[in-house]
């Protein structure tokens, strides 16, 4: 059994990292075998729409075509048991090299037929782990929930089954009186981050538990 998790955050030990580290404790605890990717540790782009990908009898049919530090990284994707994806959420959106490494994950496996079909060899499991300096209540208001499931839905029709966590008004620096950020009470922030940040990495933890196998 083999986890990787992908992530999209520039930064390796604050909330979205943490919290894949902490499902891949969770899939460790099942004894798989895992691996944490930081995608801005890696030279990529996102797709160049060459559609070598979709040439039928092409080389590159059904794979990305391009060569870069993601040719290996797909390479693994493929002997993996299970794939979970963390990034932040900038302006209403994944970050820029999560979108980017997810316009490569997915579109060569992605069928231009009626109803779609996927061609990636088997089912796997796959998760996304959201982080985010919004409350639940301003998420919701700002209409964040079909974009989740919007995920959800592509990566169940190629990969297999799906599920998705976030971890709300998160904790985004070490010291606020150091940055312009008076719409945010630091005595809040610190409150949620001692309380409620260790029940996300819980969770966290159990969604790699159940990827592993486990209940």
């Amino acid at each position: 059994m083999k986890v990787m998790a992908f992530n999209g955050s520039p930064r390796k030990k604050w909330n979205t990292a943490t919290l894949l580290e902490k499902a891949l404790e969770g899939a460790a605890s099942k004894s798989a075998e895992t691996e944490l990717i930081h995608l801005y540790d890696l030279n990529f782009k996102g797709c160049i729409s060459c559609f070598a990908c979709k040439t039928i009898g092409g080389k590159s049919y059904g794979r990305c075509a391009v060569q870069d530090d993601l040719t290996m990284v797909f390479n693994k994707v493929e002997e993996a048991d299970a794939i979970i994806l963390g990034s932040p959420i900038y302006w209403g959106t994944v970050s820029g090299e999560m979108k980017s490494f997810m316009e490569r994950l997915l579109f060569p496996y992605s069928t231009y037929t009626d109803p779609p079909g996927s061609l990636f060899p088997r089912k796997i499991k796959t998760g996304f782990i959201y982080t985010m300096g919004l409350t639940e209540e301003m998420m919701q208001e700002m209409g964040y929930i079909p974009y989740f499931k919007r995920h959800d839905m592509i990566l169940k029709r190629i990969y297999g089954d799906s599920e998705y966590m976030c971890s709300f008004d998160t904790y985004q620096f070490d010291d606020y009186s150091k940055v312009l950020s008076t719409r945010f009470d630091p005595v809040k922030k610190a409150k949620r981050r001692e309380e409620v940040f260790p029940i996300d990495c819980q969770r966290a933890f159990d969604m790699g538990v159940r990827f592993a196998g486990g209940k």
